[in-house]
């Protein structure tokens, strides 16, 4: 408890990137002890902690433009501390340093710990970045959770150890470290008890889950003790690499309830020599079966898939046979990614980098093709009866709820507007209903 003749210190945490930082966040957010308040007004904070992103050229800009933009608030008064935690101070500490005299702490991914010491002026280190390869890693930290009570993200990894000739992740986040099952499933009761009824599986690689433990275990045994945890409604797997999935797992995608019927593989490509220079491990048509195979065993999934386009020496034929893989394989969400020269990746120093422009253009034809496929998969949607996970008033009016259908997943994908429906909602509910209109991306729902 804070003492009464003390004020306590306002802070404000800004969270860029993946939902795998958001946790990061939330383990911050949960270590500052008593004599600290946290604040979501960022003019109002003493101390403004930025937890930044670094895996491509955009997010380090949203990153760098985000420290910018503190330290001019910084320069109104109120604020007394800045610090930047993260990726892109894991990345290039030592230049930040020298570049932004404003900031008082650089934190790495692997040093969040520090924070409360730093914070608390036990510390005056400036520069607190470490090996991201730390193996005593603490599971059992607590998080305050940063989300709606009903939905949570689940971290089962830490790290990935795939050498994917694009990515700078294993630099920053070091190689794979899995959360043993038992470490999960207290996590997923304790987040039950709470009142989440959805669970959010998130790694770099999750279908390499717990090869690196002893005794090796896998995403299978992970989620049939997952399913056995009360409260829980919805379990969701992101980011599933494609190539490592373990024996029984496409069999629980298609039986287990509590599982939902939804799939984030990255594939990145499908032309065999683009996926031969990206390093993926996988080839062409390992990636066309492992699809196939899935759509056949779980024919209601929901395929959620990201490209990238422009990576050096990508020929317009090897586009085209992209574009036409998209267009015949007609998965329910796509991402594209443009490639972004990361230096100290592989893919830094190939030869025949992509002008920028052609990958403008193939982007923006990339996501015209599937704008029109979501277009087409929501249309056939009309009419049959959904269950919708109800999140609250939408941000345009508060006259119209919104939720999520399990086949939505939180901050990536579309919503559904409910219709019709009494207005004596409430967030974390579930109601049954039948879906009345569609949007490129998004549902309407009335009562069934």
């Amino acid at each position: 408890m804070t003492p009464t003749n003390t004020t306590p210190q306002r802070i404000h945490f800004i969270s860029l990137g993946c939902p795998k930082n958001r946790v990061d966040t939330e383990t911050m957010l949960a270590s500052l002890p008593g004599r600290f308040e946290i604040t979501a007004d960022a003019h109002a904070a003493d101390i403004v902690i930025v937890n930044t992103c670094a895996f491509v050229e955009e997010a380090k800009v949203e990153s760098i433009d985000t420290i910018l933009e503190m330290t001019r608030l910084r320069e109104e008064g109120r604020m007394k501390k800045l610090v930047v935690t993260g990726c892109l101070a894991q990345r290039y500490p030592e230049q930040l340093a020298a570049d932004l005299p404003e900031v008082d702490h650089f934190v790495g991914t692997n040093d969040l710990e520090k924070l409360a010491v730093l914070l608390s002026g036990e510390s005056d280190t400036r520069v607190n970045v470490g090996n991201p390869d730390r193996r005593g890693f603490d599971w059992d930290l607590p998080r305050q959770s940063s989300m709606p009570g009903h939905t949570a993200y689940l971290k089962v990894a830490e790290g990935c150890s795939n050498t994917c000739a694009f990515c700078i992740i294993p630099t920053l986040r070091g190689p794979q470290r899995s959360r043993p099952i038992e470490s999960c499933v207290a996590e997923a009761r304790l987040l039950a008890k709470q009142g989440v009824l959805e669970i959010n599986l998130i790694a770099q690689d999750l279908t390499a889950y717990g090869y690196d433990l002893e005794p090796r275990q896998n995403l299978s045994e992970l989620l049939k003790a997952l399913a056995e945890v009360d409260g829980i409604r919805w379990i969701r797997l992101l980011y599933a690499y494609p190539r490592n999935f373990p024996k029984g797992l496409i069999d629980l995608l298609a039986t287990e309830p509590k599982i939902v019927p939804y799939l984030d593989m990255p594939l990145q490509h499908i032309s065999e020599s683009v996926l031969k220079r990206m390093r993926r491990g996988t080839n062409a048509d390992q990636v066309r079966r492992r699809v196939a195979e899935i759509r056949e065993r779980v024919p209601q999934v929901v395929f959620r898939t990201t490209f990238i386009v422009g990576f050096p020496g990508e020929t317009d034929e090897e586009f085209e046979e992209l574009l036409d893989f998209v267009k015949t394989t007609k998965f329910e969400r796509v991402g594209v990614f443009k490639y972004s020269l990361e230096d100290g990746t592989p893919a830094f120093d190939m030869p025949d980098q992509v002008d920028e422009d052609v990958k403008e253009a193939r982007l923006d034809k990339l996501m015209f093709a599937q704008r029109a496929i979501s277009r087409e998969k929501n249309r056939a949607l009309v009419g049959t009866k959904v269950e919708v996970l109800v999140e609250g008033k939408s941000d345009e009016s508060d006259l119209v709820w919104v939720g999520r259908t399990s086949q939505q997943a939180p901050d990536i994908d579309g919503v559904t507007y409910l219709s019709g429906f009494e207005d004596d909602l409430t967030p974390g509910q579930i109601v049954f209903g039948r879906i009345e209109q569609v949007t490129d991306y998004d549902l309407v729902v009335g009562p069934a």
